[in-house]
């Protein structure tokens, strides 16, 4: 199923270019601009929708109902990686550190990351 959406939306994305660029240009009917020819006819100057521009309607339609549908189905599988286990996990550099245990602003220095805490020294017995 998944294969032939895509076959259609190669095809419809093929004909739509090519209906597209046999269409002519707004800028053809230069006269219409300056009141000549049929500019005050029922639909304009440029006449009822023409059989093209429907045609590049129904492509466009088509076009992103597919485009809907390949994106839907696109991402529902599931993370594969050719790792096993996993990669390991980036090292994270601390915090600078000066001699005596403080970082660069005066306060003490975090342990790195993944290193345990020093646990905290017990307070003095209170007299």
């Amino acid at each position: 199923m998944y294969t032939l959406v895509v076959i259609l939306h190669v095809i419809v994305c093929i004909a739509m270019i090519l209906v597209i660029l046999l269409q002519t240009g707004k800028g053809s009917d230069i006269g219409a601009v300056f009141g000549g020819g049929s500019s005050q006819t029922l639909f304009g100057s440029t006449g009822p929708t023409s059989f093209l521009s429907k045609l590049t309607a129904g492509a466009a339609i088509i076009f992103m109902i597919t485009s809907l549908f390949l994106a839907y189905f696109s991402g529902g599988g599931s993370p594969s990686s050719i790792m096993r286990g996993g990669a390991p996990a980036p090292a994270v550099p601390g915090p600078a550190q000066l001699p005596g245990g403080t970082s660069p602003a005066g306060m003490p220095a975090m342990p790195p990351s993944g290193a345990p805490a020093a646990p905290a020294a017990p307070a003095p017995p209170a007299k």
